[in-house]
């Protein structure tokens, strides 16, 4: 582990996937790292929502975390996303980024399966005694059809010392202030989704994990830097004019949006998916472009 969790805060997008006829592109991968750190993230999310990993094999979502490893070298923390619906998928995929040296885990709440919140704590705990390396819930209940209450969440810390927050995509600040309160300042808590990120720091989140930082990295770091330095009107100003781009990120199913804006901006070759996700339409297309002019990111 090479970063302290007092380094792990700040902007961290989620990258995507790049594909090429259908594979990974790896290349394209590590470049995309590059441009992160040269664009002041504090840090890097592997296989987050917007990367489609439910659309890739263990081997690709393994391979993906060695890249970004090897790409960042050390110049930032590495994130990691190792969850899955299956508890021995999800050790596979965890066991595989500690041992590649990442600098934190997020594993989201298992998804379709909708279990209790005992099966909860006794899911993270399985998977927390295997290793030391600090990890957060992923919390999207929109996306797994499953929520954790604040009594979950204190049992797995009580179990757990090195359990130090989630990923929160809920637009709920109430809860984000009750984590605070029972546990303190230190409790890392990122944004997870783009609408709620100067709100949601303004209460307590420690960073934003969000798909619009493929887009505009500098900015969300800048919000960042904004709040830690207590100047509010500029971190209102930065979430202001991030407004519609952070909109336009949910014209489609994430990351069809994302990825057809990265495309126009050069950032990658192609805006491809693998089924069931698919490009954006002609319609999307031309919304999406009219965006992008008034953000003056398109000449």
């Amino acid at each position: 582990m090479t970063a302290s969790a007092h380094q792990l805060r700040g902007s961290v997008p989620p990258i995507i996937t790049p594909f090429r006829d259908d594979d990974v592109d790896y290349d394209t991968y590590a470049a995309l790292v590059e441009y992160q750190i040269a664009n002041g993230s504090h840090g890097i999310l592997v296989n987050g929502t917007t990367a489609e990993p439910s659309t890739l094999s263990v081997h690709e979502r393994n391979r993906l975390v060695d890249i970004a490893v090897s790409a960042s070298a050390g110049r930032l923390p590495v994130y990691a996303a190792t969850g899955s619906q299956s508890l021995a998928e999800t050790i596979a995929l965890t066991d595989h980024a500690v041992a590649s040296g990442v600098d934190a885990l997020l594993i989201v709440t298992p998804y379709y399966i909708r279990p209790p919140q005992r099966g909860l704590i006794a899911y993270y705990l399985e998977i927390a005694k295997r290793h030391n390396v600090p990890w957060m819930i992923y919390h999207i209940p929109g996306r797994t059809a499953v929520s954790v209450t604040l009594d979950t969440l204190k049992a797995i810390k009580d179990e757990s010392p090195h359990f130090i927050g989630m990923k929160h995509a809920v637009n709920d600040l109430g809860f984000v202030s009750e984590c605070v309160a029972e546990f303190g300042a230190d409790f890392r808590i990122f944004v997870g989704l783009e609408e709620l990120s100067f709100p949601m720091m303004a209460v307590g989140a420690c960073g934003l994990m969000n798909a619009v930082g493929n887009l505009q990295p500098q900015a969300l770091a800048e919000i960042c830097s904004a709040v830690w330095n207590n100047d509010l009107s500029a971190a209102r100003n930065h979430h202001e004019q991030l407004l519609e781009l952070n909109q336009a990120v949910f014209f489609d199913t994430n990351p069809i949006a994302i990825k057809y804006m990265m495309r126009r901006l050069g950032l990658i070759p192609r805006n491809e998916h693998r089924l069931p996700m698919v490009p954006a339409t002609t319609e999307l297309e031309e919304r999406l472009d009219a965006v992008l002019l008034r953000a003056g990111l398109l000449r």
